[in-house]
């Protein structure tokens, strides 16, 4: 089976930025509080008007565009959420529209909450196997702000809203992006009401407990991806975790011996955006030219479902 690469990054944001302290004109917190605990200090939220298909196009042409990969030369597009404008048409599809790419080729949504980038390039990596075009387009996204419940303290601090995206590029001789992904059904730890369920579609979360299981999950994921990869810690230029919790990803940190330098976080700036956050991390990166051609990125996620992944991705 041919590997895949990552050719180009983007990423899309809403430009409204909302500080610690506007979050504690609403609840009962501080910014002291919120910071010492999540490492959060800002979120961007969506203005009325600005859309979940705005913030996808935008990371979405960047890509391309660092890419150098024109819309027509697209295999397939995959957009990871849980926080689309519309359960149908898929916001794969709204994007497909919007950017022009071909009609022939597959357009879905995949929610896996904040693993679902992960799953999403292991997913392509399959795809562009047995399609005629060698590229496929990327996009986690969410617009959690609408989601919200400003009654629960514990969730409100947390989420932001966010585009990144990635065009990947299949060939010979690529290297597989080990995945290694899975689930454990739990609909109590993090969970969002669906349609015309009775209940509102706001998060709720079980802090706490989530807290836990993410830090058994990631060094379990890292330490199988390097040993499915056949590489050690050395061969990774950067790991880039989920960026759910600063506290989360220190103690990772420590536990895995990874040298700090090598672990980028921006949640201090975006805070929790879910199928986002990875990308937007690797948007960041790229762009300031601390990963380029030939650079090994192990990236891992873990989220609602429970879902959790790793993989290591290479820079062609």
């Amino acid at each position: 089976m041919n590997g895949i690469k990552i050719r180009g990054t983007g990423r899309g944001v809403p430009e409204q930025t909302v500080c610690n302290a506007e979050i504690a004109g609403r609840v009962d917190t501080s910014d002291e509080w919120i910071t010492s605990r999540t490492g959060i200090r800002l979120r961007h939220h969506s203005r009325e008007g600005e859309s979940f298909l705005s913030m996808t196009a935008s990371a979405a042409r960047r890509a391309l565009e660092n890419a150098g990969v024109g819309p027509e030369e697209i295999g397939a597009c995959i957009v990871a959420t849980l926080s689309a404008d519309t359960l149908v048409p898929s916001a794969a599809c709204l994007l497909q529209r919007e950017l022009g790419l071909p009609e022939d080729i597959l357009c879905f949504d995949l929610n896996a909450a904040c693993s679902g980038f992960l799953f999403a390039l292991h997913t392509m990596e399959c795809l562009l196997n047995a399609a005629p075009r060698k590229y496929g387009l990327i996009v986690g996204a969410e617009q959690l702000s609408r989601l919200i419940n400003w009654e629960d303290r514990g969730t409100c601090i947390l989420f932001g809203d966010g585009a990144g995206a990635a065009v990947v590029e299949s060939r010979e001789g690529f290297p597989t992006i080990s995945a290694v992904m899975g689930c454990h059904g739990n609909d109590a730890l993090l969970h969002v009401p669906g349609a015309e369920t009775g209940g509102r579609s706001l998060i709720s979360m079980e802090g706490t407990k989530v807290f836990k299981f993410a830090v058994e999950a990631v060094p379990w994921c890292i330490r199988q991806v390097l040993d499915k990869a056949g590489k050690t810690m050395d061969d990774v230029d950067f790991f880039v975790l989920h960026q759910a919790n600063a506290r989360i990803m220190d103690l990772a940190v420590r536990r895995c011996r990874i040298p700090p330098e090598k672990c980028y976080q921006n949640i201090g700036e975006y805070g929790n955006t879910s199928a986002a956050s990875i990308p937007l991390v690797l948007s960041e990166l790229h762009e300031q030219g601390k990963i380029g051609p030939g650079s090994r990125v192990l990236a891992v996620g873990f989220g609602g479902g429970l879902t959790w992944g790793g993989c290591l991705i290479e820079f062609a």
